[in-house]
């Protein structure tokens, strides 16, 4: 990816996938029940996308309407909400509203995923997260309860209320900080 050594971990799927530097991958185990109301609102929307784009992810049923007139989205959003608020009463599944978009997930979300990669760290480090989405924001409360350094960061074209520490506009904002973080590493 970039070439570094050792490869960093990955994280991806809101922290319900793992990509150990040794390139061992885990993904969290879904509950039977879990896995089959997935399965079948797959299979559902795989015939019906209902006039949105359906994301079909390995711990989720995503539907995206950006790019929809404001009609088409209000309709693609009543109707995705109709299939997936029952599903969501499902121990293990959980509804989550991004910008554009509904999903339907098992697993952590981001803010998991940060308290497992600070669990792990076993030690007062500096930690920084940087997003830009609604997904983002149990990961920014997670940032802000480490015991550590701190710093949690929106980068955004536009200022939303957040539970982000500062806003950074992009792409200005963020090459600034950065080229400031390179620094202060050095």
């Amino acid at each position: 990816m970039l070439g570094l050594d050792p490869p960093p971990e990955v994280w991806g799927l809101h922290g319900a996938e793992r990509l150990y530097p040794n390139g061992r991958r885990a993904l969290e185990k879904q509950a039977p029940a879990v896995r089959r109301a997935l399965e079948e609102l797959r299979r559902k929307l795989h015939g019906d996308a209902l006039g949105g784009l359906f994301e079909d992810k390995p711990n989720a049923a995503v539907m995206h309407w950006r790019g929809r007139s404001p009609e088409q989205s209000r309709e693609i959003e009543r109707r995705t909400r109709e299939l997936f608020e029952p599903l969501a009463n499902i121990d293990g599944l959980r509804l989550l509203k991004f910008e554009s978009g509904l999903e339907l997930r098992a697993g952590r979300d981001k803010g998991g995923a940060v308290r497992e990669i600070l669990r792990e760290s076993r030690g007062n480090v500096p930690v920084t997260y940087l997003g830009d989405d609604l997904t983002d924001e149990a990961a920014f409360v997670a940032v802000n309860d480490a015991n550590g350094p701190h710093l949690s960061v929106l980068m955004r074209r536009e200022k939303r209320k957040t539970e982000a520490d500062v806003w950074l506009k992009p792409p200005g904002q963020l090459r600034e900080f950065l080229r400031r973080w390179v620094e202060a590493s050095s």
